[in-house]
């Protein structure tokens, strides 16, 4: 059998699973590659080389910082004083919270944040006689699109990065992302405080899945004991974040992106922020190994020719020299869609080498086209199962799938709009 056509229906079968979730993201993946090794399509030597990507260790590197963050108390101390500060007055109070959420969310887990700073908001709704669910929708949304702003804010950020790499193409720096992720992190705050907010309900706070809250702040490195954190490990771990964004930011030549975030990770065991076993446990393994795995299929659809296959029957059915704007938006709609009811990773890494193989199929630069997929990925406001974030807040808000409806849909469009317009300007096609 054609090498292009093994390829093509191990995609299909990944991508069924993918959407299923019959059986778990990480062994979807490496199942993937595996199974394109057995059949001859990959050498062995390529079968688990995503493995060994440098963006793979830069992302472990920045888990293990940010697991960091919220083991010392650093994330959660931040959250709580900006918010406090905000008053109790419904419309300062939302600002001060997609804030905060945002920062934090570009440089640290999404879900974590969300986990440490929801009981805190719940307080202050309380005692205010505010109804939770207001301020506990624009959490959720800040701490999606707040993943835009940096490489390693949001997974499919590093899933298109990655992809790039696989093809042998220029790839995103580490804050590039930030050129399309603050706008729309402002649009979608400035949206949400003054049209957005009338279409979240006004609910009574339903019950908080405590056990799932707290899984997910240990998950991302969060202490869950109630003793006293220690201010002078706040400060290190906080110093150790700023000095390897700073890092990153100079591109220092003998400290490329991904040693400066094992640097920094290396720090964090080293001055008692996290104990080794912490460590580990910070670090998102099925991202990793989604990532790797699905690193290692795109490579197969390069070499085989499944990807211009794939590209050259969606280019034909645009008719003859489609519109590049008109493509990156049909392909935003496609990953926006798919993130809704399956994880944004899976939908990022399913499409990533498609966008690429359809964008070099029209004589267009790819990093549009894949930074468009990457950001639609993110843009996961219209369901509760959509991202951890959502899910979140679903109890505690009482929420209906209709409210993220309601919210989220005219999100995505704006989400849309934004980006066609905003991402030729820095990667002209």
């Amino acid at each position: 059998m054609d090498p292009a056509v093994i390829t093509l229906c191990v995609l299909a079968v990944a991508a069924f699973l993918f959407v299923t979730e019959l059986i778990p993201l990480a062994v979807t993946a490496m199942a993937a590659c595996t199974a394109l090794g057995i059949l001859g399509v990959l050498p062995s030597k390529q079968v688990y080389a995503g493995l060994s990507n440098s963006t793979v260790v830069l992302f472990g590197g920045m888990f293990v910082i940010g697991a960091a963050m919220f083991k010392t108390g650093l994330a959660e101390a931040i959250g709580i004083a900006v918010v406090k500060k905000a008053g109790t007055n419904q419309v300062p109070l939302m600002a001060a919270i997609m804030l905060v959420t945002i920062v934090l969310s570009s440089v640290s887990s999404n879900t974590g944040t969300v986990a440490c700073l929801m009981p805190v908001i719940i307080g202050i709704c309380q005692a205010a006689k505010i109804s939770p669910s207001k301020e506990l929708m624009p959490l959720a949304i800040a701490a999606n699109v707040g993943g835009t702003i940096t490489m390693i804010g949001t997974p499919p950020n590093v899933i298109v990065t990655g992809a790039l790499s696989a093809a042998g193409l220029p790839t995103f720096g580490f804050f590039e992302f930030a050129y399309i992720g603050i706008p729309l992190s402002i649009i979608i705050l400035v949206y949400t405080l003054f049209i957005g907010r009338h279409f979240i309900p006004d609910k009574q706070a339903g019950e908080m899945d405590e056990e799932a809250v707290k899984a997910a702040a240990e998950e991302a490195g969060a202490s869950g004991d109630s003793a006293p954190k220690s201010k002078t490990k706040m400060w290190i771990s906080g110093i150790i974040l700023l000095g390897v964004v700073a890092c990153m930011a100079l591109g220092l030549k003998n400290l490329p992106l991904h040693t400066a975030a094992v640097t920094g990770a290396i720090l964090c065991v080293i001055t008692g922020c996290l104990k080794e076993k912490e460590a580990y446990a910070g670090i998102d393994w099925v991202t990793i190994f989604l990532f790797a795995g699905m690193l290692s299929v795109a490579t197969a659809m390069e070499k085989t020719g499944a990807g211009k296959m794939i590209a050259d029957a969606v280019v034909s059915m645009m008719g003859d020299n489609p519109n590049p704007y008109v493509l990156t938006a049909v392909l935003f709609l496609i990953s926006n869609v798919l993130t809704q009811f399956m994880s944004n990773t899976a939908s990022a890494a399913l499409l990533a080498p498609i966008g690429i193989s359809i964008a070099q199929s029209i004589g267009a630069d790819p990093k549009p086209v894949l930074m468009a997929l990457g950001i639609a990925a993110s843009m996961a406001f219209a369901t509760p199962m959509a991202t951890p974030p959502n899910t979140l807040v679903l109890g505690p808000g009482g929420f209906s799938f209709n409210d993220y409806v309601k919210v989220g849909v005219p999100m995505c469009l704006i989400s849309l709009v934004a980006c066609v317009i905003i991402i030729p300007i820095f990667w002209p096609f």
